[in-house]
């Protein structure tokens, strides 16, 4: 009797955080469930899928950050490069030989390089996963014609057209990668949601919004209520309620409004305080009467990054009435809730390429929410205007989508028969998961 065939072995490296690189997470995924062994590489600063931690054909190893804040920016860069290049060659070498290494592009410097040399040495295939241009995002905040944007753009190119196969998330991206930088073949790989994001039912819901009652109190009921003759608990939220033994959708529940961000320079967050504050000035110009026109908001808004705390100090000065704003820190498992409990998402993501694709938009179609996005280069490819959602360019313009979609909430038959029109749109892109879509595209690179 013949042996058991060795299993091929895949790392997928991460120059970042792991748990916030949902798209590395579902290629590790799905190459653990076609049966190979699978090694993560990269920084945890946050906790991975759970789905991740416990497969059994799944390990994860840890890269350790190195502080080089004090030092002045180019020297920090420099240093920096050559820390993330010592440590990710040594992990790459000490966790042994592979048949595939997959690569997340960017950050291009020092991953594209290392990966590439380890491949030459262990003579692995070596993949890359375009999510964008590193040269792009650098040029934010150096410039176009800065030393350290020109040799990432050299890099990118040159390992680009070095790697065995390409992935990349735009049909734009592609015909870019294609006519300037001479990558042949590069195959596209829409992101698509994962099963775990999915519509809620109202009973769902509910236990949902009494879990988020214990810590924010803007989804508590604060009028009189019945009680849980049992338990002699409140069994009520500010969205839902318990009628004859049936939990419903409260008829004067506040809409949520749901956003995700990074609170980085490439997501400009005052867009959405300015169109949340013409909303507010509208509601306090309405009159007594006219006070039910538009229903309060509770704005949830998750994420970690630099600019935050900046932004919640001017969301503080605000002083809103009829806004509330929410940020927390949600659990991998709990996110999918929450985009799923809204009633309408934003997303204020810019590419710097112009080529990519904002995975959190993805994440509400999986969950069934229609989203008001900024519009640029590519994202027709996701999101048509009036189809399954709304583009915008300027506070005015979101301002007049959000007060539009909430305009007599939730008792608007007009606005209820769109939500209802989009939601249909959002069901046909959720019958291909990404599951079927990787199979489909790109379980042949790592079969041969």
């Amino acid at each position: 009797m013949s042996p058991p065939e060795e299993k091929k072995v895949a790392k997928v490296v991460v120059l970042g955080d792991i748990g916030r690189s949902p798209r590395m997470q579902y290629h590790a995924l799905s190459l653990a469930n076609n049966g190979l062994k699978v090694n993560m590489i990269g920084y945890l600063e946050t906790a991975p899928l759970i789905e991740i931690l416990q497969h059994p054909q799944i390990t994860i190893t840890k890269l350790y950050p190195f502080d080089f804040n004090p030092l002045p920016r180019l020297l920090r860069y420099m240093a920096k490069a050559i820390w993330q290049t010592l440590s990710l060659l040594c992990t790459l070498f000490i966790t042994g030989k592979c048949n595939y290494l997959l690569c997340q592009n960017p950050p291009a410097i020092p991953t594209l390089p290392v990966c590439r040399f380890y491949c030459l040495v262990s003579r692995a295939k070596f993949i890359i996963d375009w999510h964008n241009y590193a040269y792009s995002i650098m040029a934010m905040s150096l410039s176009m014609d800065h030393l350290l944007v020109k040799i990432a753009k050299h890099i990118e190119r040159f390992f680009g057209e070095a790697a065995d196969h390409n992935l990349c998330v735009t049909y734009s991206m592609k015909e870019d990668l294609l006519t300037h930088w001479n990558v042949r073949q590069a195959t596209v790989l829409y992101d698509r949601p994962p099963k775990i994001f999915r519509p809620l039912s109202i009973e769902e819901k509910h236990e949902w919004f009494l879990k988020l009652s214990q810590e924010y109190p803007t989804f508590a009921y604060h009028g009189r209520e019945q009680l849980n003759q049992s338990a002699g608990e409140n069994t009520g939220t500010a969205l839902t309620h318990v009628v004859n033994n049936q939990i419903e959708l409260r008829p004067d529940r506040p809409g949520i409004l749901f956003s995700s961000t990074s609170w980085t320079p490439d997501e400009d967050f005052s867009i959405l305080l300015d169109a949340l504050q013409v909303y507010e000035t509208m509601n306090n110009s309405l009159s007594e009467g006219e006070s039910s026109s538009l229903p309060k908001l509770i704005c949830v808004i998750t994420g970690k990054g630099p600019m935050k705390q900046q932004y919640l100090e001017k969301i503080e000065k605000r002083k809103w009435k009829h806004i509330s704003v929410i940020t927390p820190w949600l659990e991998a498992a709990d996110y999918p809730k929450m985009v799923a409990s809204a009633d309408l998402g934003v997303c204020l993501h810019t590419s710097s390429s112009g080529l990519d694709l904002p995975m959190k938009i993805v994440d509400m179609f999986g969950a069934g929410l229609p989203v008001c996005a900024f519009d640029f280069l590519c994202l027709d490819e996701l999101v048509e205007n009036g189809v399954n959602g709304y583009t915008f360019k300027s506070s005015e313009e979101l301002a007049k989508d959000i007060i539009g979609w909430f305009q007599g909430f939730p008792n608007n038959e007009k606005q209820n028969k769109i939500a209802e029109r989009m939601r249909q749109e959002i069901a046909t892109f959720r019958e291909t998961r990404w599951e079927d879509n990787w199979d489909l595209r790109v379980k042949k690179y790592f079969s041969s």
